[in-house]
C-alpha cells in the first residue's frame, strides 16, 4: 500500500508553485490540529461552565512549552534527513529515520516524567485560581501521559516532509481529529465528564495519529521505510540531530515559557479575562500556523538545496517564502479580526468575555505579518545549519522583553491591554534582530545578499 501524498521535487523546478504546494498541507494540519484542540474549550466552555473553559485555557502555554522544549528532536531529523536527501546518501537516510523514532519515544517518556513531577508547583506558582486548580490540574496531568505519542507524531511527520510530503501528515491527522471531537461529546455529554474528559480525548487521537503514520511509513519505499529490525540509535546522526534541533527546540520553548509568565499575569486578572485570553488564543494561533508553516517549508527546502549546494536557490527559496507568507497571513489576520465577535461566541456567549476576546484579537493580529519575517529568518538559518543563533536572539528578544514588560510595566498598570502590547513590542525588536543575523550568515556562507 503507498502514501496517498505525493512527494516534492525540492532541488529543481519551479520554487513558487512548490513552496506553496508544500507549507499548505503543513499550515492545514497545524490549524486542523488547533481547530481540534479548540474543540476542547469550546465544548467544556459550552456544556461544562466557564470554570473549566479557564482550566483547559490555562495550560495552553504551559503544555506548548513541554511540547517545544522536547520537539527538537522532530525539528533536527527533518533538516538532517532533508540534508542527506539532498546529498543523495541513502544509507544514512535509513540510519536517521530509525534513530530520529527512537528518540522521539525516549523524549516523549522523558517529557511525560518531568511534566507530571512539575505540574502542581507550575500551576501554582502560575497563580491558577482556587476554583479552576482542581479542573486544571487533572486535564494536565492526562495529557501528559499521552507525550510520548505527540513526539511521535512530530518526528514522523518530520520524516515525510523531509521527502517533500506533507499530506500524509494531514490525512492522517484529519482522521484523528473527527475522533477527538467524537470522544469529547461522547466522554462529556454521555458520560458527563469534565476537562478529565476532554484530555483522555485527546490522548486518544494522539495515539491514533501517531499509529497511522507508523503504518505508513512501515509501507514507504526505502530509505524511509521502517523496519523493526533496524531500531537503533546511530550515536553521529543523533548528535546532529541534537545539534541542530535543541537550539530550535529551546527557540520554540521560550515563546512558550514567555507565554507562561503571561499567563500568571492574566490568571491575576480574573477568570473571565482568562476564559476570554483562552478563546482568543484558539483563533489567533491560526495565522500563526500560516506562518509556522512557511518557515518549517524554508528550512526543508533550504536544507535539501544546501546538501546538494544549490546555494543560489537556497535563497531563492527565502524570498519566495517571504512573499507567500506576508500575502496570506496579512489576508488571514484580517478576515479573523473582522469575524472576532462571531468566532468568540463560538467558545462563550457571556458578553464580557467575547469584549476582552477581542482586545487580544486586536493586540495580535494587527501585528501578525511581523512574526513571518521571525519564522522566515530562523527557518532559513536552520535549514543552512545555523540554529544555535536565532534561539539565542529570541531567548533574548522576546523571553527578555515580556518577562520584563510584566514585571514593570504591567506591574505599574495591570490592565489586559497593557498586557498584550508586550506581543508587538517583543516581535518588532526580534525580527529586526533576525534579520542582521541571517544576512550575516548568508554572506559567511556564500558572500551574497539576500
Amino acid at each position: 500500500m503507498k502514501l496517498v501524498g505525493r512527494k516534492i521535487d525540492m532541488l529543481n523546478g519551479s520554487i513558487w508553485d512548490k513552496l506553496l504546494q508544500f507549507a499548505l498541507p503543513l499550515a492545514a494540519t497545524g490549524i486542523l490540529q488547533q481547530l481540534f484542540n479548540a474543540a476542547d474549550v469550546a465544548i467544556v466552555g459550552q456544556f461544562v461552565g466557564k470554570n473549566a473553559m479557564a482550566a483547559v485555557g490555562s495550560n495552553s502555554s504551559l503544555i506548548a512549552l513541554v511540547v517545544n522544549l522536547f520537539v527538537g528532536v522532530s525539528l533536527g531529523a527533518n533538516v538532517v534527513i532533508a540534508n542527506l536527501t539532498g546529498q543523495g546518501d541513502t544509507a544514512r537516510i535509513e540510519k536517521a529515520v530509525h534513530t530520529a523514532i527512537i528518540g522521539a519515544l525516549l523524549a516523549g517518556l522523558a517529557a511525560t516524567l518531568v511534566g507530571e513531577i512539575a505540574a502542581p508547583p507550575v500551576l501554582r506558582s502560575m497563580g491558577v485560581p482556587d476554583n479552576v486548580y482542581p479542573l486544571a490540574i487533572i486535564y494536565l496531568r492526562i495529557y501528559l501521559a499521552g507525550m510520548p505519542f505527540i513526539l511521535l507524531y512530530n518526528v514522523e511527520s518530520a520524516i515525510f516532509r523531509s521527502q517533500g510530503d506533507t499530506r500524509t501528515p494531514l490525512l492522517c491527522l484529519i482522521v484523528s481529529g473527527v475522533t477527538n471531537v467524537v470522544l469529547n461529546l461522547f466522554f462529556v455529554l454521555s458520560l458527563h465528564m469534565a476537562t478529565d474528559g476532554v484530555a483522555l480525548a485527546t490522548i486518544l487521537s494522539n495515539i491514533l495519529s501517531s499509529l497511522l503514520l507508523f503504518f505508513f511509513l512501515k509501507r514507504q519505499e526505502p530509505p524511509v521505510r521502517v523496519e523493526f529490525h533496524k531500531f537503533a540509535i546511530h550515536g553521529s546522526l543523533l548528535k546532529r540531530m541534537l545539534r541542530i534541533g535543541v537550539p530550535a527546540g529551546l527557540q520554540n520553548a521560550v515563546f512558550s515559557l514567555s507565554n507562561v509568565i503571561i499567563q500568571s499575569a492574566i490568571n491575576s486578572l480574573g477568570s473571565d479575562i482568562m476564559a476570554a485570553s483562552s478563546a482568543a488564543f484558539n483563533i489567533e494561533i491560526l495565522a500563526y500556523f500560516i506562518i509556522n508553516s512557511f518557515g518549517q517549508a524554508c528550512t526543508t527546502f533550504v536544507g535539501q538545496n544546501y546538501g546538494a549546494q544549490k546555494n543560489d536557490r537556497c535563497r531563492q527559496v527565502t524570498r519566495v517564502a517571504l512573499l507567500w507568507d506576508l500575502a496570506i497571513t496579512a489576508a488571514l489576520s484580517v478576515a479573523l479580526i473582522g469575524f472576532g465577535s462571531t468566532l468568540l461566541s463560538l467558545f462563550n456567549r457571556d458578553p464580557v468575555i467575547i469584549e476582552y476576546g477581542k482586545i487580544r484579537l486586536w493586540y495580535i493580529l494587527a501585528f501578525e505579518v511581523i512574526n513571518v519575517f521571525m519564522e522566515v529568518f530562523s527557518g532559513s538559518m536552520r535549514g543552512y545549519g545555523h540554529s544555535t543563533e536565532p534561539a539565542v536572539i529570541t531567548f533574548v528578544g522576546v523571553c527578555g522583553i515580556r518577562i520584563a514588560w510584566v514585571f514593570t510595566i504591567f506591574a505599574a498598570s495591570p490592565k489586559f491591554d497593557t498586557l498584550m502590547m508586550v506581543y508587538p513590542v517583543s516581535w518588532i525588536v526580534t525580527a529586526g534582530a533576525l534579520g542582521v543575523a541571517y544576512l550575516i550568515i548568508l554572506h559567511k556562507k556564500n558572500g551574497a545578499a539576500i
